[in-house]
């Protein structure tokens, strides 16, 4: 039988190698923070986006946009047809563009891509399919050749046209109110710190400590 001393000893050793296998072997415990996976699994519909009222507009926008490309593509003969490829082009290029901003905001990938000023490009898009829905709607008002298919296209792009300037108005007021709160931002911290300053220098009894 093993005496105490023994035992002790051999408990010294099976600590002390369990401690070296344990420094070497790879899989050690960490308290690090486990990144949170942002894959598209994590991706969630902005519900409050889509109900409130530039949701509502962006739906209405691709909608509309759809029913007008359906429209001219429906057209098979044309004479002058440049006025209806110009109204192809404006109500394909305003929905593709504008889908893929409806998907930014419904999802907040946009959150994702800080980089870009969001509310100014939805501002830039909206601006110009607002003018380039009124000349193509114009332009093809004034070439068509009075079906039913060139008539529902230039309907449909006035109504484009209408719901891209109600969307652009609420554009320039949210921009600008955001340019205001960032400006406010800007100048209260640059206050506070002045401030702060001045009274570090009016204090003679701050003195720099020397490590």
């Amino acid at each position: 039988m093993r005496n105490g001393d023994d035992l002790e000893g051999f408990d010294g050793e099976a600590s002390s190698t369990s401690m070296i296998s344990g420094a070497s072997s790879p899989y050690q415990p960490t308290t690090e923070p486990v990144s949170q996976r942002r894959g598209l699994g994590s991706l969630r519909c902005d519900l409050d986006y889509l109900r409130g009222t530039f949701g509502r507009i962006k739906l209405a926008e691709v909608v509309l946009a759809l029913i007008a490309f359906i429209c001219i593509e429906t057209i098979m003969e044309c004479s002058p047809c440049e006025g209806l490829y110009f109204f192809e082009f404006v109500s394909c290029s305003a929905l593709v563009v504008t889908g893929v901003l409806l998907l930014m905001f419904s999802l907040n990938l946009h959150t994702r891509i800080p980089q870009i000023n969001w509310n100014l490009t939805d501002l830039v898009n909206t601006g110009l399919s607002t003018f380039f829905f009124f000349v193509a709607s114009v332009v093809l008002a004034a070439l068509n050749h009075k079906t039913g298919a060139e008539i529902a296209a230039v309907i449909f792009g006035f109504l484009a046209m209408a719901v891209y300037a109600v969307n652009t108005y609420l554009a320039i007021k949210k921009w600008r109110m955001t340019s205001r709160q960032q400006n406010s931002r800007q100048t209260s911290d640059y206050i506070r710190a002045r401030t702060e300053s001045r009274e570090v220098d009016h204090r003679p009894e701050i003195q720099r400590l020397d490590a």
